[in-house]
């Protein structure tokens, strides 16, 4: 695992740098701002996360370990790859995510170049009362939630997702009983309903 690079930038292009480490030369991909601000010859530090697919390597590069927590937190979310998740901090600081999410509101997100309304509410549950340690403003006062609400908070982004609330309330009825203790949160149970509900009912759900 590369967690992190300390090179010389040998080379910058719109959206990633070359950093030589060792007389090796790394390409890493990195926000519009971070690739302008990289100068040939410069020194740079990246705290860097590795993505490993079937047919390539590729790391992913952030000035700040807040911004990197932010992008692994974000490519978890259903719907959202290392692309999208880069578009995400290319467009907004993390304290705007941390808000927006304790705020419940998935409009930034919306604005954001290759994320759709479905997959900004899924940031916006998902991400519920996980950002509290990387960033300030208002997602100090995020609390735990009770079970009841949990489950409301399912049904919710359900409904969200364009499901009928009676189709949305009887799934999550459904599989809160066979959850385990670990997947009783947001995220565990929204993944949880939506493979119980199936993709192919979620079309008739929307038609």
């Amino acid at each position: 695992m590369i967690a992190s690079l300390r090179g010389t930038v040998a080379h910058t292009g719109p959206d990633s740098v070359v950093l030589e480490v060792a007389g090796v030369g790394y390409l890493v991909a990195v926000t519009p701002d971070v690739a302008r601000a990289a100068h040939l010859g410069d020194e740079l530090h990246l705290h860097t996360s590795l993505i490993v697919r079937e047919d390539a390597l590729s790391l992913v590069g952030f000035p700040t370990r807040e911004e990197l927590t932010v992008f692994s937190a974000l490519v978890a979310v259903s719907g959202v790859g290392p692309k999208s998740a880069l578009g995400v901090l290319a467009a907004l600081s993390v304290d705007q995510i941390a808000d927006a999410v304790a705020a419940e509101d998935d409009a930034p997100f919306r604005r954001v170049s290759g994320i759709g309304p479905k997959t900004a509410k899924l940031i916006v549950v998902q991400l519920a009362g996980k950002l509290g340690a990387v960033a300030g403003g208002g997602t100090s006062a995020a609390a735990p939630s009770a079970p009841v609400a949990l489950e409301a908070q399912v049904v919710q982004a359900l409904v969200g997702l364009g499901w009928p609330e009676r189709t949305a309330t009887e799934a999550v009825t459904a599989i809160a009983a066979e959850a385990s203790d670990a997947e009783r949160t947001v995220s565990g149970l929204l993944r949880r309903a939506l493979a119980h509900l199936g993709p192919a009912r979620a079309g008739a759900a929307r038609g």
